[in-house]
């Protein structure tokens, strides 16, 4: 074979290899497009089978929900049925006093409450003033299985005597200390019970209504019937129960039903819809997918050519840009068409900050190691002399020097964590207390102003806060059960004022030798932050003031000096 042909078949293979985003794209058209017209039929169907599984599964749902919370709502009214019929004025006979309250705390609602004798008469009903009720009961039945049971009876519709409203009572006996047996009845009007169907909104075309045991309706959604009506689409107490939906046939239509049943009263809920308005959405979907391929295909197989050269073009530019993070240059965010390919590019600038902002981190921290490592074995062996002051013994002393150690430590790893943006002051002081402090957080109570320190404040901020602590619990606020620190700060008049308060139930005792602490808290936070330190004894603890100026404090403050 020629050279030249050789040459010519190995260029055809590297460019299959590697193909444009124009022919990947039209391949990927021919692949989806093609069979989603072969398979149109079977997405159908199953999609039909979907809907109705998803239906059944709301609508379901959504009717054990409803008589659910007609369940609820009727065990409220037991409740509230208990607790008034619990008041002590009735049970001594205080007929009067009982309505009175009882109409009170019923003002709000629209139930009302009567009371019954063993003769069906009515003793007294919130309906009507006190001494005017009298008459007999418009449910007489329910009254003496009240009484025959011993048990609470919830009845079905009734036309309320006096109010003429369809009504349902919640009827209970009871066995007065003065006055014998009487039956305290809990009247509701049936329309109040229908909120939770309105609440619970049923898909389009379905309707739901609650039925008594005497097959009449209770309530309903609108134009499913009114209150006191029979239910007339089908006879609803002739149909079975079960778990999900049942096609009911009647000679004029056909209805898709689910049902549920209440457990306190028998009642049913029913939620129904007629066949037909279950089977037009889906039809109507069926139609429009089959459209809607069509015209995809079409606007598909148009754009594939301005796609692939909008997304061409916008790699090309991303792999500029990779190059140049590469090399540890600057990238900036390029506003390219497509919304992703513009987050990558946002997201390479962003990684080229980071890069340099993070190498200038290093760096940072790099000086700020060097310069503070030497600082901090001055520190250390000014702290191992002061230490061995005064101690006779050598486990005392290593304890003592380990737990300032441990302080200064704390203090440090705070700044290499945050790095040039300085330590945050609250979270300096709740480090270096948190070992010392209670086990009741309450009685440490921290509060001020977002506030960071430079590296040099953290430290002696850092070995104060260990030392004030450290007297804490020896004669502070932490040795005593019920003692509390107290610590605020503010910043004003370019000062940062510290307040360092312990509240105990004893006078501070004041040592005269002249410790750690006191060097700490004096010659290192009063020199070298150029702080005034007060200290001031109370009756009940000792206060520490400490006014800073800000520019001692600022995470910049020293760096040109340390950076020269």
């Amino acid at each position: 074979m020629p050279a030249s042909a050789i040459k010519k078949e190995r260029l055809s293979k590297r460019h299959w290899r590697h193909s444009s985003i124009a022919t990947y794209l039209v391949v990927l058209a021919v692949v989806t497009i093609m069979p989603s017209f072969l398979f149109a039929g079977i997405l159908i169907q199953r999609n039909h089978a979907s809907q109705e599984d998803t239906v059944e599964i709301l609508i379901t749902a959504t009717t054990r929900s409803l008589i659910q919370a007609v369940d609820r709502e009727l065990n409220a009214n037991i409740t509230t049925l208990k607790v008034l019929a619990s008041t002590p004025a009735l049970d001594q006979g205080e007929y009067e006093s009982f309505y009175n309250r009882t109409r009170l705390a019923l003002a709000e609602t629209d139930a009302n409450l009567f009371v019954l004798n063993t003769d069906n008469t009515v003793l007294l009903s919130t309906l009507v003033p006190f001494g005017g009720a009298g008459g007999m009961t418009s449910d007489p039945r329910s009254a003496q299985r009240a009484l025959e049971t011993d048990d609470i009876v919830i009845t079905d519709l009734v036309l309320g005597a006096v109010s003429q409203r369809w009504v349902y009572n919640i009827l209970m006996p009871v066995e007065l200390e003065v006055g014998g047996q009487k039956v305290v009845a809990l009247n509701q009007r049936a329309e109040n019970i229908g909120r939770a169907l309105v609440i619970n909104r049923l898909p389009d075309g379905w309707n739901s209504v609650l039925i008594d045991n005497q097959g009449k309706i209770i309530a309903a959604t609108a134009g499913a019937g009114q209150t006191g009506d029979s239910f007339e689409p089908f006879d609803v107490m002739e149909q079975p129960f079960s778990v999900g939906w049942q096609r009911i046939q009647t000679e004029n239509d056909a209805y898709q039903v689910a049902m549920q049943r209440s457990v306190l009263t028998g009642w049913r809920l029913v939620s129904y819809a007629p066949a037909r308005v279950i089977d037009r959405p889906l039809f109507e979907a069926m139609l429009s997918l089959v459209a809607g391929g069509v015209v995809l295909a079409t606007i598909v197989i148009l754009s594939l050519y301005g796609i692939s050269r909008s997304i061409g073009s916008s790699v090309r530019g991303l792999a500029r840009d990779a190059k140049r993070l590469g090399r540890g240059e600057l990238v900036h965010q390029r506003d390219y068409p497509i919304t992703e390919i513009a987050d990558i590019s946002a997201a390479l600038a962003e990684a080229s900050q980071q890069r340099q902002s993070a190498e200038s981190e290093v760096r940072f921290l790099m000086r700020e190691l060097a310069h503070r490592s030497k600082n901090q074995m001055t520190v250390i062996a000014a702290m191992a002399k002061q230490t061995a002051r005064g101690e006779d013994d050598v486990q005392n002393y290593v304890q003592n020097f380990e737990k300032r150690i441990l302080g200064l430590a704390r203090s440090t790893d705070l700044l290499l964590t945050h790095g040039r943006a300085g330590v945050e002051l609250k979270e300096l002081l709740t480090h270096q207390i948190a070992p010392f402090g209670p086990a009741d957080t309450e009685r440490v109570c921290l509060k001020g102003d977002p506030i960071r320190l430079n590296a040099q404040a953290a430290q002696i901020l850092g070995m104060a806060t260990h030392e004030l602590s450290t007297n804490a619990v020896k004669y502070g606020a932490f040795s005593d059960i019920n003692g509390r620190l107290e610590i605020s700060w503010k910043s004003e008049d370019e000062t940062l004022h510290l307040v360092w308060r312990e509240i105990t139930g004893h006078a501070p005792e004041i040592g005269e030798r002249r410790g750690f602490g006191s060097i700490v808290l004096n010659n290192m936070v009063g020199g070298a932050l150029g702080a005034a330190v007060e200290r001031i004894i109370h009756n009940d603890g000792i206060e520490w003031r400490f006014d800073i100026p800000l520019a001692a404090l600022h995470p910049d403050y020293g760096q040109s000096e340390q950076q020269a």
